[in-house]
């Protein structure tokens, strides 16, 4: 199969459909969560205003047949022959028409009933097991296929030794009608509220989520046209992203103009001892091996060099370390006094000073400016570890008692293949390691006299350890 053919392939960039259905969308999660609060508030909101506009109907619809009963009350009296009845009529013609769906009953135990024509055959159930002194209002479904809603009270009338039950019904087939009307206007307007709001929340987060579209149109365009910055105007909550953005392509060009940067410098260094190996060689010079030994420990050299600073960056890369400046400073003492044992080398300072660094590469650090200051010094050199307290970076001293070096030289020293001392062995490479390890992980190092001992003082610094690294 060939590469990039499926989505294990290298040459792939579409992620497989099930990486993409993991990730999911912003905008549908957007649309999930507006659906939900939509659905939630309305439904709450709806149940709400649909109980409200119902008892509203009914306390109407109550407040008819309370009238009716407060009329009747007031209009009945007790004839001679102790039975009720009414002194005026009630005005509601529908009390005369049979099953008209409005009815009423006077009811008195040990009398009869005495009821509206609309009942013609029928009787209004009296329920006697209590007394009511207030209108009682409550549904019944006494009448086949006629569902009513009943107003009743007890009351004794004056003349009168008979609690006497006043009942008025009504129909529930107007009043059920008006309540499933209000409830199909609250379905269908809510459901048209629904859609209105979900298509707002759909173009609020198509419109919300352009700035996004916009950073994929511009890098996009990066791509095309060889741009390699956005500079696209965006909102306030879309511009640190594009901001980080432009950090990260300038942080990727910078590495890679290292990278070429380096790879130059390195083919530059080999290729004077390459020529050098090559002019021997045609020429079978007399002293062959002793050029190929000089010529390949100084392309070794340069080699290391090259390694030392792509390691540091690896590690950098990684998170920061944690290394005891003294421990690294003690193990480069002890090797440096077995190469040079008639230099004396002391260290001093805060013990516990640790700096974020790699504990190799700052071995390589501190190996060079000791093994610098012990070479080229006056046979003493003196380390001072966190020589100015207190400070975000930890600063190290390296002092020697030797001749120092002039102002004007100072600037150059750190440059590759600089030696002022052409007498003694080197390739001139070991500050320029020095410099780059220690800029890659934030520090630096610089130059001056020291005051002391007389000679050349590095001023080292480093980023500190945060607090519980290891």
């Amino acid at each position: 199969m060939p590469v990039g053919a499926s989505g294990d392939g290298p040459g792939n960039l579409t992620p497989p459909a099930e990486q993409r259905q993991k990730r999911g969308s912003l905008a549908s999660r957007m649309m999930l969560i507006a659906a939900g609060w939509i659905g939630v508030l309305l439904l709450g909101g709806g149940f709400a205003l649909n109980q409200t506009l119902t008892r509203l109907v009914e306390n109407n619809f109550d407040e008819q047949l309370e009238y009716i009963l407060t009329a009747m009350i007031a209009s009945a009296e007790i004839g001679p022959d102790g039975e009720v009845f009414f002194y005026r009529s009630l005005g509601d013609q529908r009390f005369l028409e049979p099953n008209s769906g409005l009815y009423w009953q006077i009811s008195g135990e040990g009398h009869e009933d005495f009821p509206s024509r609309s009942l013609w055959d029928r009787s209004l159930d009296v329920r006697a097991d209590h007394a009511d002194s207030t209108i009682h209002m409550y549904n019944s479904n006494q009448f086949a296929a006629e569902p009513l809603r009943v107003a009743e009270r007890s009351i004794v009338l004056p003349g009168s030794d008979t609690t006497w039950w006043f009942i008025v019904a009504a129909s529930r087939e107007e009043l059920d009608f008006q309540i499933n009307r209000i409830q199909s206007i609250l379905i269908w307007s809510f459901a048209a509220l629904a859609l209105g709001l979900l298509f707002m929340a759909m173009l609020q987060s198509w419109y919300g989520l352009g700035p996004l579209r916009r950073v994929r149109a511009a890098i996009q365009r990066m791509r095309s046209t060889g741009t390699n910055r956005i500079t696209d105007p965006l909102p306030l909550e879309v511009q640190p992203l594009v901001e980080e953005l432009n950090a990260l392509l300038a942080h990727s060009e910078k590495q890679a103009e290292e990278a070429r940067t380096h790879a130059g410098n390195l083919a530059h260094a080999l290729k004077t001892p390459l020529t050098v190996l090559t002019n021997a060689a045609t020429a079978k010079a007399p002293d062959l091996n002793t050029a190929v030994i000089r010529e390949t420990r100084t392309m070794q050299r340069h080699v290391d060099h090259h390694l030392a600073r792509a390691r540091a960056v690896g590690r950098r890369a990684v998170g920061l370390a944690s290394t005891s400046i003294c421990e690294s400073a003690e193990a480069v003492r002890r090797a440096m006094e077995r190469l040079y044992p008639q230099v004396r080398i002391d260290i001093a300072g805060n013990r516990t000073a640790r700096a974020a660094i790699e504990r190799q590469d700052l071995d390589e650090i501190l190996g060079n400016l000791i093994e610098n200051a012990a070479k080229y010094g006056g046979g003493s050199v003196f380390v001072t570890v966190d020589a100015e307290p207190g400070t975000k970076d930890c600063v190290i001293w390296i002092e020697d008692d030797g001749n120092g070096i002039p102002l004007e030289q100072q600037e150059t020293i750190f440059d590759r293949g600089v030696r002022l001392d052409t007498d003694k062995p080197g390739t001139g490479l070991g500050l320029a390691i020095v410099r780059d390890v220690a800029e890659i992980y934030g520090g630096g190092v610089s130059l001056g006299e020291s005051e002391d001992l007389g000679g050349l003082l590095f001023k080292l610094t480093l980023p500190r350890a945060q607090q519980g690294e290891d």
